[in-house]
């Protein structure tokens, strides 16, 4: 018998978001973005091309809250034989 709250579920650190895109049209070169002063307490997300009914558009980047602790690791683009995925950027340990 299990006391209530004894049990222990493994929760995974990262929840991977991957958006598929097909006929494996590949994502336009990285723009270049000026990246900004530093901010104390804070990690740049840079810039990526996203994708949003049927084409890449530029999502710009942006100064996000630090997690003491992790490090961030920003999203990408993988082809994967004809289609292209992205994986969305994660806190890592």
């Amino acid at each position: 018998m299990v006391a209530a709250g004894a049990c222990a579920v493994a929760i995974p650190a990262v929840a991977e978001e991957v958006i598929v895109v097909e006929p494996g049209i590949a994502p336009p070169p990285e723009r270049v973005e000026v990246l900004p002063a530093p901010r104390v307490g804070y990690v740049w997300h840079k810039g990526h091309w996203s994708w949003d009914h049927g084409q890449y558009v530029w999502v710009a980047g942006y100064w996000q809250p630090e997690r003491i602790g992790y490090h961030w690791v920003p999203g990408h683009w993988i082809e994967n034989g004809p289609n292209w995925h992205w994986v969305k950027g994660y806190w890592a340990n």
